[in-house]
Parts: C-alpha cells; structure tokens; sequence
C-alpha cells in the first residue's frame, strides 16, 4: 500500500469528526465569556476546523440557576437572591455608555431604541434636554429612594433610554392599567398613580421590576425592595401594581431584544442575569 493510501482513511476520518460531531475546541469555549468566544473561532486553529463557523454566543444558564432548581415560592426567591447579588456595579455617569450597547437599535448602530414611544434616536442626543433621551429608572428611584448612587441606582437591569419629557411625565407613578394616552407617547396611558406603557414593553417592565424585587433584600446595604397590589407606593420601598405585572408578564412573552440586553449585561457589564427573561414562569412561582 503507497503512503498516499495509507493516509486516506486519516483524512476521512478527520473529516467525518470535524463535519458531523462537536470539537473538543468548541467543547471547550462554552466555559468562556462572549467576547472570548468572538476572538477564538475554528478557523484560528487552521486545517481542517477553519470550514466550521464560529461557536455562537452561549450561556448555561441551567448551571446558572442551579441553586434554584426545585424550588418556589419565598424559598425561590431567596435562592435567585444569592445568584444574582455581587453583581459589578456600575457608577451613574458608565450607565450611559452600557445603555448605548445594551439598547442600540438592531437596524441603526448609531440610534437607540426608547422604552415607551420604540422611537430610534441618535445615541449622541442623551441629557437633559427637550429632544433628548435620558437614563430611566423602570423601578422609580424614590420607591426606596435609593438614587442614582451605586447599586439599585445604577442597575442596567431596569434601567432603559427614554425621551426626557416622557420620562417627566411617567415620573415615579406605579405601574397599571388604564388613564389617558400620554400624546407624546401614544400606547402609553397614565392617570394620578398610574402608568401603564405600550403592549410591545409590557413584559419588559414587568420582567425588570420582578427582578428588582428579588435582586434587593435589604441585606447588603440596600433597601429591601418589594412589590404590592397597589398604586400610589410614594417614597416606600414598594412598586405595584403585583397583579397587574403578572397579568403583563404573561400577555408579552420575552423577546429576542429583551433576550440578547440580558446577555450584554451578563457578559459585558454586571455579570449577572434577570432570571425572569431566562424563566418569566419563576414571577407565577414567587408571586402567585
């Protein structure tokens, strides 16, 4: 048998692993961040590897969240506490620039995309201006008055672009149904305790607040925050309205925008997760 012959069945071989079966390169990558997956791809190892695409970002979250397997109710709530806490914690002024990524608009890199009114606007025009955009909080920052210090204040999890005088006008009101449209902000209703957003975000607000409540217990220097089934919560540590974010939760399922911010977040900037974007079904658990 010629050497060419005796090499053959090698190379078949090698074709059949590296075409059909999973690498042990790519095997190895799923223990790494995402901009670490980026910058390691097959074809950076040359041969045969190089015709394979790049290992798509990924997560696992079910060893995440493993401490929370089996569990409900305040027993649920406590475990996804400990998961989250000890997040990297931005500072109010870095906020700016992670909304710019976790928010940038898909079709527009240069625009982000605003939380009540979905407009696409330039990233360059955020302050405090009239057609500016600027740093809502979803969970108001005087429900516990916590401000814009480090912590609940600066947490990208619930905190979104929005217009400047929509913000204004949505202020610290609870979240509920029904009101009279906001005009700069059609979808959006609001009457003297209330604020209910457009269908589209619905679940987002739901999703950020259920992750707020769970993220600060009060045990680490930050006030325990909490939700209730009422409007009107003022100063307290409190958002509603509970059945109201349910019911939203549950009419506006997670989307790919939503899912895609969590991973920024996660890899990028606080590494840590809202685990009700991975599993909405955990908020009927806790808050049934």
């Amino acid at each position: 048998m010629t050497k060419k012959a005796r090499f053959l069945p090698l190379v078949c071989v090698l074709l059949i692993s590296g075409w059909f079966a999973p690498s042990a390169s790519a095997s190895a990558q799923t223990g790494l961040n995402l901009n670490d997956r980026a910058a390691i791809s097959p074809a950076a190892s040359g041969g045969i590897l190089s015709l394979v695409s790049p290992v798509a970002p990924y997560t696992d979250t079910d060893t995440y969240y493993e401490g929370a397997e089996g569990k409900s109710g305040e027993a649920l709530k406590s475990a996804l506490h400990r998961i989250i806490s000890g997040h990297t914690m931005l500072s109010y002024s870095e906020v700016w620039n992670a909304l710019k990524e976790t928010d940038a608009d898909p079709a527009n890199p240069n625009n982000v995309i605003l939380l009540y009114t979905n407009e696409s606007r330039s990233k360059n025009l955020n302050g405090g201006n009239v057609g500016d955009w600027n740093r809502e909080h979803v969970w108001a920052k005087s429900h516990g008055d916590f401000g814009t210090s480090k912590g609940p204040g600066t947490d990208i999890h619930h905190l979104r672009p929005a217009d400047v005088q929509v913000n204004s006008a949505r202020g610290n009101l609870d979240f509920d149904n029904g009101g009279n449209e906001y005009a700069k902000a059609p979808g959006n209703y609001y009457d003297g305790d209330s604020w209910e957003p457009r269908d589209d975000v619905k679940g987002d607000v739901a999703r950020m607040l259920f992750y707020m409540a769970v993220r600060y217990e009060g045990d680490d220097g930050y006030p325990d925050l909490e939700l209730n089934d009422r409007t009107g919560n003022g100063s307290a540590p409190y958002h509603g309205k509970q059945s109201a974010l349910l019911e939203w939760n549950r009419q506006d399922p997670v989307d790919a925008r939503e899912r895609k911010r969590n991973e920024i977040i996660y890899e990028k900037y606080q590494h840590n997760r809202n685990p009700f974007i991975d599993h909405p079904e955990w908020a009927d658990d806790i808050w049934p």
